[in-house]
């Protein structure tokens, strides 16, 4: 929950980044707003001591970086007929939605928008900061339109977000998003074992995801109950399972 406590620090600027090139944007950023501009601010980063590949950075990926919200990778045109959804992540988690893209396209055919979101909290004051302008100057011809509303305003799909905090961290932007918005999250006490098991028990895994997606196309009527029961056997998800925000 720590991303939610520096949610209520006016000049904490909070990022769960995933990859090197988000780190050394933020840092860049961070520096030339404290040491050269001498702001009145500072940035708080969560990082993880896990192996991985990291890519290049996409190109023009910079602002959206800082902004706390860029495509990673655009599941392309949609084809007539064709299942989409948006999959949003940051941190270590992003790595799982990445996964859960993967799932999705070579077990049920559906296609993922991949969006990284090195900072909801940014997100969030960007949507709120719209919104208040807005109410502010009822006549005004220059609406403003929050940022995670301009990138998601023309895809199609459900959108669901996982991230290594506890659902209110992502749930902030729920008010901006267009359509229908799956948040998961590590809610319930924390417990000692490794991290695929907890991202297990805490359902935010690259199955869990790939659920949740299959889950809202489903309520949606693009897909069936029936494709839902088929994940949760192909997944081996335990329905039984008590809920971890209250375990």
């Amino acid at each position: 929950h720590s991303h939610v406590q520096a949610s209520f620090i006016p000049n904490c600027r909070a990022y769960d980044p995933t990859f090197h090139y988000e780190v050394v944007t933020i840092l860049q950023h961070g520096m030339q707003r404290m040491m050269a501009e001498q702001r009145d601010e500072y940035f708080y980063l969560t990082l993880m001591n896990e192996n991985y590949a990291h890519p290049d950075m996409p190109e023009g990926a910079a602002e959206g970086i800082i902004k706390g919200m860029y495509l990673l990778q655009d599941g392309g045109k949609p084809k007539k007929g064709e299942l989409r959804v948006q999959l949003m992540g940051s941190g270590t988690i992003l790595r799982e939605v990445i996964a859960a893209a993967e799932l999705l396209d070579k077990e049920f055919g559906i296609k993922a928008d991949i969006w990284a979101c090195p900072s909801f909290n940014e997100l969030a004051r960007d949507g709120e900061d719209a919104t208040r302008h807005n109410r502010l100057n009822p006549e005004a011809k220059d609406k403003r339109v929050p940022y995670v509303t301009q990138l998601l305003a023309d895809r199609q799909g459900p959108a669901i977000a996982a991230t290594d905090y506890v659902r209110t961290f992502a749930n902030q932007v729920r008010e901006f998003v267009p359509m229908k918005y799956v948040v998961l999250g590590t809610d319930g006490f924390g417990r000692s074992d490794t991290r695929a098991n907890l991202r297990r028990h805490f359902e935010v895994d690259r199955h869990y995801i790939a659920h949740a997606a299959i889950c809202a196309l489903a309520k949606a009527g693009k897909m069936s109950p029936k494709d839902v029961t088929r994940a949760i056997k192909q997944y081996r998800i335990d329905v039984e399972k008590g809920d971890p925000a209250l375990a």
